[in-house]
Formats: C-alpha cells, structure tokens, sequence
C-alpha cells in the first residue's frame, strides 16, 4: 500500500491531467449534436487500431514470465479488435441510411 501512496504522491501531476482530461472529454462529447455523433464515434472507434497495434508491441517485448503484462495486452488486442469491427459496422449502418431504394435492394441481393 505504502508503495502505491509514494507512485501517486510522485506522479501526482499526471493524475491532474487525467482528471482534468475526463472532465473535457465529457464536456466537449456532450456538445456534439445527434446527427455527428455517430460519425464521429464510428471514426474514433476505427482509431483503436493503434491501439491494437500498441499492444502487440508491448506483448512482443514482454518476458515470458510477465503473465501481468502478457494479459493486459491480449486483453487490449481483444477490446481493440471489437471497438474497431464495431465503428466500421456502425459506419456501414449509417452509410446505408443515404442509399435510395435501389441501391439498398441491390445490396441485399448480393448478401443473400
């Protein structure tokens, strides 16, 4: 516990950043209107691939032995994979949204 206290009180202004980051992040996603919202989350959710790639990285530097870092990463590469296989679905759904009658029953009779 001691050792947690000494990490905070020593990195005490990167935990400011954090908090005042959350407080931006929550004021500036509120004051998107409903019509971008779901474009912009969609082009955000594609942004995860760094994140996946990031975690490979750190997964591939890792020891053998470091079951706490190995995990964390596989976990990363998982949460990453379906944040970034969703916002292209979302993308897709909204995209379709614009198609006119035509185009759409095309579509449908490719996939079936």
């Amino acid at each position: 516990m001691q050792i947690l206290l000494n990490f905070i009180q020593n990195n005490l202004e990167l935990f400011y950043v954090v908090i005042l980051s959350i407080f931006l992040g929550i004021e500036v996603i509120s004051r998107v209107p409903s019509v971008l919202h779901t474009p912009l989350m969609s082009g955000a959710n594609a942004i995860h691939g760094v994140i996946i790639i990031g975690s490979i990285i750190v997964m591939g530097e890792a020891s053998p032995d470091n079951y706490l870092v190995l995990t964390l990463g596989f976990i990363a590469v998982i949460v990453g994979t379906l944040n970034v296989v969703g916002g292209f679905v979302v993308t897709d759904r909204m995209l379709e949204m614009f198609k006119t009658g035509k185009e759409a029953a095309a579509k449908r009779i490719k996939e079936n």
